[in-house]
């Protein structure tokens, strides 16, 4: 039971993070560092690829693929993270927020998404 939903969840999760990329793209467009050209792309790509982690996390032949894929993406946000760290947590007018959750979108959240991602396989593939 409790393999199942912990799956249901983490397929819940990294769907709707991917189609908030598509709902909210200004959003995430604005935390993207100045460093990275075709923000809008990267933005879509980012949506895409976590739709494509929920999805793969749903069957028992891709979930090695999918934690591989999910704990990447979540490698490659870090610059994202960081880049929010230095703007103070404000990466615009209309959006800002407390730099502490900055920090904490960064570091302990990243890493226990990692993790989570690893103990999903990991609790699924044990019969």
């Amino acid at each position: 039971m409790v393999k199942k939903i912990n799956l249901a969840v983490f397929c819940l999760f990294y769907f709707g993070a991917g189609i908030n990329h598509f709902w909210h793209a200004d959003f995430y467009i604005k935390i993207i560092p100045p460093y990275f050209p075709f923000k809008e792309a990267i933005d879509y790509l980012s949506g895409v690829a976590e739709i494509c982690c929920a999805i793969l996390m749903l069957f028992a032949s891709t979930r090695k693929a999918a934690m591989y894929l999910t704990i990447f993406l979540l490698f490659v946000f870090i610059p994202a993270h960081i880049y929010l760290i230095q703007l103070k947590g404000c990466a615009s007018s209309s959006f800002c927020f407390s730099e502490w959750i900055a920090w904490l979108r960064l570091f302990p959240f990243q890493f226990i998404l990692m993790w989570w991602a690893y103990k999903t396989w990991k609790l699924c593939s044990r019969q």
